[in-house]
């Protein structure tokens, strides 16, 4: 048994456990992600991707980033810490060395005018892009898009950015994501 807090639910929830599928809260975020679906496209991206053994990056990010490429405003962004997962189109799998391991998920359902908002601060994270099924009109449409999934990481100041997005809910949670560029030197 697991715990989840869940939006419109007071406090902890009780969830069935994460290497049960489909009914746990991280299965079901990912249901389209694990099998394939003509209204969900997504980019996963992760700096330890699954099955890829020793890759090098330079950023710690995992992540997927979904949309519905026949509806304007059906996205969402899921941020995690789990390395090798999700395995995309390939069933629901949690990574069994990392079962006993602390993580965190966070899935936020947002308009899709917000995704280039989002990729614009996943440039600066350079982010390992393992997977990427959302179609090039949709792409194109989105410059900053286009420049996270063809590698053009941003490399001039500012190293830093901040941007803000809206979730789609009616109220509209404000949300704010920071990103650090690995030459920004923030630290030192």
């Amino acid at each position: 048994m697991g715990k989840a807090l869940i939006a419109g639910v007071v406090g902890w929830q009780d969830t069935p456990d994460i290497t049960m599928s489909p009914a746990n809260v991280v299965a079901k975020p990912l249901e389209h992600v694990t099998a394939a679906n003509d209204a969900n496209k997504f980019i996963a991206y992760n700096n330890i991707p699954p099955d890829i053994p020793k890759v090098k990056t330079k950023s710690n990010s995992k992540g997927v980033l979904m949309m519905n490429p026949n509806a304007a405003d059906d996205a969402s962004w899921i941020v995690h810490t789990v390395p090798g997962f999700p395995k995309a189109l390939r069933g629901y799998v949690f990574p069994p060395a990392e079962i006993q391991k602390g993580h965190l998920f966070i899935c936020l359902t947002i308009k899709g005018s917000e995704i280039d908002a989002i990729a614009m601060a996943l440039r600066f994270a350079t982010p390992l892009i393992y997977h990427n099924d959302i179609p090039d009109a949709q792409i194109n449409s989105r410059p900053n898009l286009k420049k996270l999934v063809d590698g053009e990481s941003r490399l001039t100041p500012p190293l830093i950015v901040t941007r803000k997005i809206t979730t789609a809910a009616a109220a509209g949670l404000k949300v704010t994501i920071y990103s650090k560029g690995e030459k920004s030197k923030y630290g030192e």
